[in-house]
Order: C-alpha cells, then structure tokens, then sequence
C-alpha cells in the first residue's frame, strides 16, 4: 500500500500545527495540500519546503476551500483533516458530508495527538466563542501569576500572515520588535497589551520550537488562545471563557463545546451586560455538560477618555474584526460605551466602505451598522483608513485592544474604549490559580 493521501482544511493555524506534529514526520502519509479560509491573502501560496521537512522538497501548495471536492477527485485523496476553529456544529456536518460524497474519509483530531508537553507548568485561556474575552482573562492570570513572583511568558495562538519561515519562532518583548516583524492589526490587538504589561509573547509557526525557547525563561508559560481553538500545549489548568451574550453557543460551535468540556474553570465573562435568561442558559448547560467545573463570574467593565464627548453625538464605533466576522458578534464594547455615555445614533458605515472592508461586509451581511478593524495587510489597512475617512460622523470610538490612532490617521475626533476583567464574588482566577503558584 502506498501513503496515505491527506488534505488538511485550515486558516493558517491549526491546520499548520496539526501538520508539524502528526504528518511532518509520518513516512505513512503524504498531506497532498491545505485549504483555506476565514482569513484573506493564504490560498495561492504554499506551506515552505523549509518548514515541510525533507519528505515535502516543494513545499506543499495552499488552495481555496471551495475548490475541496474537486481536488479530492483529482488528486485522489483518502482522507481530509478538518483543522480550524470558531465554526458551527452544522458547518463541521456539511463539511463533513461534502467530503465523504467527494470520497474521503473526514477527520477532527484531538487533544492527545495534537498538544505538546512542556517542561514548565501551562495554563490555557480559551473560549467558546472568538470574542468572549480571552483577551482581558490572559492579562488578568499573567498579572496575579507575575504578582507572585513567577516568570510568565504568554504562548500566543498563531496568527502567521508574512514569511512562514521567518516567522517560525517569533519573540516579541517591546513594542519594537511589533514594527521590526511587521505585525498586523490583527497580530498587534493580541501581543500589545502584554508587552505595556512587560510580559513576554512568543509566536509563529512551529509550536514544537516556540515551546523548546519560551520555557527557557518562564516559570509559568500561558496559552493565550484564538478563536474558541483547543490549546496546543497540555495545560496544568484550563481555563475557558464563555459569554452569555451568545447563550447556547458553548455546546453548538466547534471546538467550543470541547474546550467547555475539558475546563477546569469555566469564566462565565460579561454578567454586568448580559441578560439573567443568558446568563441562566450558560450554568444550566455547564452543568450539563462539565458539572466538576469551577465557575468564577466575571465583568469587562468599559472605560472611556471622555464620556461628556460621546452625549448626543453621532458616533462610528470600531470593533475587533474577527469577533464581528466568523465570531458573529453584532456588537463590542465601543457600542456598549456609545449606548453607555448617550449617543445620538450609530452610524452605519456600509456605504462608505471600500476594497476588502467592502468585500468583508459582503461575506459577513450580519455585521451591521459597526465597522471591523481588519488588518491582515497594508492593503487592508489602507482600505479601513479609507473607509474610516469617508464616513460622516461626529467621532470615532475605537473598540480594538489596541489604540487604532496609532496605524490609521483618523481626521474626525476618535477616543479609544478600554476594558478589563473583574471578577465578581469568590472564586476568583486569584483562587483557582494556587494550583500554578
């Protein structure tokens, strides 16, 4: 018998992962190419020869989902792995069903053959939903864990958009390092408020070799996930964000039901602004589903520059990109704050928009009267500039983690919108983190 014949559907992360840990070696298997989606500019190009290993001299080819059935006819593919996050159960089922009618056999691989041991302990942060605050919960564990006296490095989920080989191993300490590897929006958003925290962020392409460096200098190394994906690395402690403004999500998207499966601790994140039916839907399901599960209550409460500016006024809100695309948020917290602090409207930026923010309102109809900071690119970035530019209104408020004014000259006034977690009642991550330190 021959190799076996493989396709792994990506977005240029789990997909790459899945690759380096359980096909790059395997003399048993042949991975023919990735598929790919969500996130723009990926398919055309290939996974490098340098990062492949010797069995893959040409590296291997990346090409658009759409085109799966078709590739597994002709190059007679036996099986296709199904290797990205923040999708619904029914999407996986239809995927899985085109597959099989194509001929193949259709996969989702697990924890065991998937995650790395590291030499130092690890807590994860993921979710259920990308946007449920993964983000303000990762700062909140590095904070109480550096409080403690512990060396914290953050282990970034992979965002590699540039150079796959110069991006194999990436080490960022300062804000400089974020200029010098050219860093997307979407990259920036993710590493920025850890390094004004001075806590050091590694990511990239080859989690084997990330991990082999960043437990060098931690004591505690922290998994800041992505989307709603599983962690690469085996945690000492799970933890896993769920958000009750999407009530039912954590047991219908995947691989958000497994990480609520798995957690140790479940942070049931936004009570201050979900409704009681929400917030009542997530417990009963968590205890349906992981009863031994320690919950903590948590709020993102919302701070703004100037909250006398924002009254009456006829406001753009700016929200994370990703959480308003695939994550199907219709709101963030620059809408809270313009709800908050006496609005006049929000205006809707749809008509004014241009290029790929155009296109991107076109694939995501439900985003609404919001405008995403996509970023993967320079011409991205131009396109959001352009767009921002062309919308009439009063200001701007600036829901990103990160201060947008510093990529985009904005010529309204804008103010940026910042939130943390707070944890409400015991337990709190201050508890469940003696386990760590």
């Amino acid at each position: 018998m021959g190799r076996r014949r493989i396709i792994i559907m990506g977005a240029a992360g789990r997909d790459f992962h899945n690759f380096n840990v359980a096909f790059r070696g395997d003399p048993s298997t042949e991975v023919v190419c990735f598929t790919a989606t969500q996130i723009p500019n990926i398919a055309g190009r290939k996974y490098p020869a340098e990062l492949a290993g010797p069995s893959y001299p040409a590296g291997i080819p990346i090409h658009e989902e759409k085109q799966l059935s078709d590739l597994i006819a002709r190059e007679r593919i036996d099986e296709v792995i199904f290797a990205y996050s923040d999708v619904s159960h029914t999407y996986v089922m239809h995927h899985a069903c085109a597959v099989n009618a194509a001929g193949a056999d259709f996969r989702l691989m697990g924890a065991d053959s998937t995650m790395l041991k590291a030499r130092v302990p690890v807590v994860s942060i993921c979710a259920v939903r990308t946007g449920s605050g993964k983000s303000q919960t990762t700062r909140k564990v590095c904070q109480i864990l550096a409080a403690r006296g512990k060396r914290v490095v953050a282990v970034r989920h992979p965002m590699p958009y540039g150079d796959l080989v110069r991006q194999r191993v990436q080490r960022f300490a300062t804000f400089g390092d974020l200029d010098r590897q050219e860093c997307t929006i979407e990259e920036r958003e993710e590493y920025e408020p850890h390094l004004r925290r001075g806590t050091v962020v590694y990511a990239g392409v080859d989690y084997a070799a990330i991990l082999e460096r960043a437990q060098e200098e931690a004591d505690v190394i922290v998994w800041d996930g992505g989307n709603n994906d599983l962690p690469f690395y085996r945690a000492d402690l799970e933890i896993v964000v769920a958000d009750p403004h999407r009530a039912g999500h954590e047991v219908s998207y995947y691989p958000g039901e497994t990480n609520l499966r798995r957690a140790h601790v479940i942070v049931i994140n936004k009570i201050g602004t979900a409704t009681q039916e929400g917030i009542a839907t997530v417990k009963r399901n968590i205890a349906a589903f992981n009863p031994t599960a320690v919950v903590v209550e948590a709020a993102s409460p919302i701070t703004v520059e100037d909250a006398a500016a924002i009254k009456g006024k006829r406001v753009l809100a700016i929200e994370d990109g990703p959480t308003l695309t695939h994550g199907e948020m219709t709101y963030g917290a620059a809408v809270v704050a313009a709800r908050q602090h006496g609005a006049a409207e929000l205006v809707d930026p749809r008509a004014a928009a241009v290029g790929t923010i155009k296109q991107a309102f076109a694939q995501y109809p439900g985003i609404g009267t919001l405008l995403p900071a996509l970023g993967y690119g320079g011409r991205q970035i131009a396109d959001l500039q352009a767009t921002i530019d062309a919308v009439s209104c009063d200001l701007v408020l600036i829901g990103t983690p990160i201060d947008l004014r510093k990529l985009v000259t904005f010529n309204k006034p804008a103010q940026t919108v910042t939130y943390d977690l707070e944890e409400m009642g015991h337990p709190d991550l201050a508890d469940v983190l003696k386990k760590i330190a």
